[in-house]
């Protein structure tokens, strides 16, 4: 071991030292954001806003989640919680007349491989059907095209409908979705598949599930780094170089010897513990930029290092990422080690305090039943910044916009 190493090794042993108490999440260990972002994140969005839901054919929802239940514990499920959370909501009207923002429920998610995986390629033309009802019988979409209308769309790219990147950027964003505001998991600065005014939320991970796995608080943090999953896809990306940018590979390749790095692609049941155990928890993209970790992280108190250059993050005006997490550049990844080991001690405690308020954890879940300040409140705060609308929303009589038969040929046929 080299004197670079060795020194590194110390560094970091000094920083889980440090950091064994902090596990005790008591109100003392704890801090507040300060400023806009505290306030944006504790904001109460009822009485702000009203939504009108409309009531489509069970095909576009309860069917597909009924054929298949699978669909409600998947990391794109956020769609599903949303249209429940809303339905029973106090911001819901049922008189469109008055609503500021329209919502159509349609799980274009929910049809799964055998191994769980979702097939985006029904999404376009079920999407285009369900939108094609709406403005059919009801006047509402077209007086707008959709302009005050939003969409859950928690596919790896969006409302491209595509979970590789070449082939999203090559299809872009529904044509017919164009003017709407879209609830989207994927974010990425100046993507093709991240429009202006959409807002980007926290992927579907289970609260309950996550809650049975808490350890003791006092529990030390005695893992330095710590990363459970792919480093390289072989099935899709036989070469290698294309999934994750290789900034997976990379992590891989510099330090799966590195005794401060624990990391594997087995999955154990302590997965969960685990996190609850380490002082930071890689965040790398795969094949989108996000992926349920950043939540595991936050919930977990385990300082998120994202690696995904450009990534916008879930509700990035409420939620403080700089000061919680740690962002490395992909190409940077080979220094991983001597960054992490080189962040002051004092640095690290207070990402860990702000780590466990509990408001912060509170933001990144979609609970049953919801509760204030959760994922449900946050997207709703998010619609209700973007009003009053503005006069360009509504359409002059006569004027459209949209091109009704744009988009590849295989979306234009019937769903």
């Amino acid at each position: 071991m080299g004197k670079g190493s060795v020194r590194a090794l110390a560094l970091a042993l000094a920083v889980l030292l440090a950091c064994s108490g902090v596990a005790v999440v008591t109100a003392q260990d704890t801090e507040r954001i300060e400023g806009s972002a505290g306030d944006v994140l504790e904001d109460n969005p009822i009485g702000r806003l009203k939504v009108f839901v409309y009531d489509l054919p069970s095909k576009y929802n309860k069917k597909l989640l009924k054929k298949d239940p699978r669909c409600l514990n998947h990391m794109f499920a956020a769609e599903i919680f949303m249209h429940r959370f809303l339905l029973s909501s106090a911001v819901r009207t049922f008189n469109p007349e008055e609503a500021d923002w329209f919502y159509t429920p349609v799980y274009t998610t929910c049809d799964l491989t055998p191994s769980g995986l979702p097939l985006p390629f029904k999404s376009p033309r079920m999407m285009r059907s369900a939108i094609q009802l709406i403005a059919t019988n009801w006047p509402y979409w077209n007086r707008s095209e959709g302009a005050d209308h939003f969409f859950v769309t928690p596919h790896d790219f969006g409302a491209c409908f595509h979970y590789q990147e070449e082939k999203a950027i090559g299809r872009g964003i529904l044509p017919l979705l164009q003017r709407a505001t879209l609830v989207q998991t994927f974010g990425q600065k100046n993507h093709v598949c991240l429009k202006d005014g959409s807002i980007t939320i926290p992927p579907f991970a289970p609260p309950q599930k996550m809650q049975t796995h808490l350890i003791p608080p006092d529990t030390p943090r005695s893992i330095f780094v710590y990363f459970r999953g792919l480093f390289y896809d072989t099935g899709n990306d036989p070469e290698g170089g294309y999934y994750a940018r290789g900034a997976r590979a990379s992590v891989w390749e510099n330090f799966k010897n590195n005794p401060l790095f624990d990391i594997s692609t087995d999955h154990p049941p302590t997965y969960y513990e685990d996190m609850q155990r380490s002082v930071f928890c890689l965040c790398p993209l795969g094949w989108a930029p996000w992926s349920p970790r950043l939540v595991e992280a936050v919930v977990f108190g385990c300082i998120p290092v994202i690696i995904a250059d450009d990534i916008v993050l879930p509700f990035a005006d409420a939620i403080p990422w700089e000061e919680i997490g740690m962002f490395v550049a992909e190409e940077d990844v080979p220094r991983l080690d001597s960054i992490l080991t080189s962040i002051p001690t004092d640095v690290i405690l207070r990402k860990q305090r702000l780590l466990a308020n509990p408001s912060m954890k509170q933001a990144m879940l979609f609970p049953q039943p919801a509760q204030p300040g959760d994922a449900f409140h946050q997207i709703l705060n998010g619609l209700a910044r973007k009003l009053p609308h503005g006069d360009n929303v509504f359409l002059k009589p006569g004027e459209r916009i949209l091109n009704w038969t744009a988009g590849p040929p295989g979306d234009l046929k019937p769903w």
